[in-house]
């Protein structure tokens, strides 16, 4: 009886888990909708519909509410044609569906600047920056958390400067970057290395410390010699928190790619979003920010599976 209970319970609990991740994205759409649809919420602007007697008045064109009162006044004091407007939002603050329909012509449709590349191969370019600049932290960034986590002589000697190092914003680095590494892709990288490194071996020592006490014990009791201790007992020991970790920094290394694609020459996403807010193409802005967020989310989604995968029991004991 209480186990058929618990089993209900547990499924119900994961029913409204999934309820409440839902309704996490749906009530930020519908400020959104509501913002965009609903006049009386907030249109602080015009858009001309009809110009009427106003000569540089033009059809789609926004202006500010008291601008435009003031404009009708003028026209009906002139005796002039009353130009005609719908209440509208600022044109940095697209509607959803504007943002679906860039979301679907920035993968279908060419570019409008010649030359310009597609949004996929933008966005393929800043995955490499993302995919490199994390493997090349994480091969040296790994090892010497572990290391710095399990002998404590090896820490003290690294990580007050470590500690200093993280404090200094990767971004600063940018013009030494590119003196050192060119304009290209080099700096980018370095620059989403430079801004996980740090952390990493930091989060990687603190968990590395975090292993049960009385099983490195045991292990030196049977005789386990360091090199073994480290390969057979330490890091098959912290595994499963050692992938979560490295989930949460690949998130991090995310939150660095703007910056790191500003620097040099502009390319990837970066590129593109950069080009069509100069343009004031808001819609694009708002798609290729959302397919960010939408690939490292999904991204996430995948590693975390994946784990469930690879660390069943770590996962079972989670769970219970």
């Amino acid at each position: 009886m209480i186990s058929n209970w618990m089993a209900s319970g547990a499924d119900n609990d994961a029913r409204r888990r999934t309820l409440l991740g839902i309704g996490s994205f749906l009530l930020p759409l519908l400020v959104w909708c509501l913002v965009s649809y609903t006049p009386f919420i907030w249109h602080p602007k015009i858009e001309v519909t009809e110009p009427g007697g106003i000569d540089y008045f033009q059809v789609g064109m926004l202006v500010d509410r008291a601008q435009f009162a003031d404009e009708s006044a003028y026209a009906r004091e002139q005796k002039l044609a009353l130009p005609a407007g719908v209440p509208a939002n600022p044109i940095y603050l697209p509607a959803p569906h504007q943002v679906a329909q860039a979301f679907y012509t920035g993968f279908t449709k060419a570019p409008e600047q010649k030359d310009a590349p597609w949004l996929h191969e933008s966005l393929w370019h800043s995955i490499q920056i993302i995919f490199w600049g994390f493997v090349l932290s994480s091969i040296v960034g790994v090892p010497l958390g572990i290391l710095a986590g399990t002998y404590a002589s090896l820490g003290r000697l690294s990580e007050p400067f470590i500690e200093f190092f993280r404090y200094l914003p990767a971004p600063a680095f940018g013009a030494l970057a590119v003196a050192i590494l060119g304009i290209y892709d080099g700096p980018k990288i370095a620059i989403i290395v430079i801004g996980t490194f740090f952390q990493q071996v930091l989060i990687i020592a603190n968990t590395t410390r975090k292993l049960d006490a009385t099983i490195i014990e045991a292990a030196l009791t049977l005789g386990t010699h360091r090199l073994q201790l480290l390969t057979r007992v330490v890091v098959p020991g912290i595994m499963p928190d050692l992938y979560r970790d490295l989930r949460i920094l690949l998130g991090w290394a995310w939150t660095y790619l703007i910056v790191a694609e500003l620097i040099g020459t502009s390319t990837g996403i970066t590129w593109f979003i950069t080009q069509q807010a100069r343009y004031q193409h808001f819609d694009k802005v708002y798609a290729a920010i959302m397919i960010i967020g939408i690939i490292g989310f999904g991204t996430d989604l995948l590693l975390a599976r994946l784990e469930r995968r690879l660390f069943p029991w770590d996962s079972g004991l989670r769970r219970a």
